[in-house]
């Protein structure tokens, strides 16, 4: 492949570049951080049941300047990375190739290996013998299923704090007798309140940064 790019016209490997860099907005949402900020903090706007507060411009706001402190670090090495083959004026292939190993080990540290196993049998007849002979579109999608999963483990501890908070209120209502009155309006004040109290922003996204190796 690389090979082959390598013969092309600059010109067309430079329109090809240009077409794969309408990709990074895809990069960016599914191969970093994004996913786990963006679900965890979706699923925690449901559990306070404020409906539309924050909006949800916010949450993925917050979501993507946490992917960015998060990915820092990897972005920077892939950064050093290409810098020698844009020197040499190496193929583009031989370029992104050279770029995607950072991002590729960043993904691994994070993926479970029965994840990258599953995807590792439908493409392969024999296992490879090391990780890094692992190619980046065998490791992406175990790491978007592993992030899937994580984040609903994560969204299932938080949702459960405010359940009990619901069912308590709704047990005292009715046995007040007021079954009428819906336990919503009367819980989420309350569950305000105590988000607030410990500082609840505060620890759940340090927990979420801290949750990355």
């Amino acid at each position: 492949m690389e090979q082959l790019f390598g013969k092309l016209d600059p010109a067309l490997q430079l329109m090809i570049l240009m077409g794969l860099l309408s990709l990074l907005p895809f990069v960016l949402v599914s191969l970093t951080s994004f996913t786990r900020y963006v679900i965890v903090l979706s699923i925690l706007k449901t559990a306070l049941g404020t409906q539309q507060v924050p909006p949800g411009v916010v949450l993925v706001g917050i979501s993507l300047i946490l992917t960015i402190y998060t990915m820092g670090p990897v972005f920077g090495e892939m950064y050093h990375r290409v810098e020698k083959p844009i020197q040499h004026q190496e193929s583009i292939i031989a370029i992104m190739t050279e770029a995607s190993q950072p991002l590729k080990e960043f993904m691994m540290r994070q993926t479970r290996q029965q994840d990258v196993a599953y995807f590792i049998e439908m493409t392969r007849k024999k296992p490879p013998k090391s990780p890094s002979e692992l190619s980046i579109w065998e490791v992406a999608p175990a790491f978007m299923i592993s992030e899937l999963r994580t984040s609903f483990e994560i969204g299932f501890l938080i949702f459960i704090p405010f359940t009990v908070l619901d069912l308590v209120v709704a047990n005292i209502l009715l046995a007040l007798g007021m079954m009428m009155l819906s336990p919503t309006i009367i819980s989420l004040p309350f569950k305000i309140l105590i988000f607030i109290a410990v500082d609840g922003w505060g620890l759940i996204l340090n927990g979420l940064v801290h949750s990355y190796n």
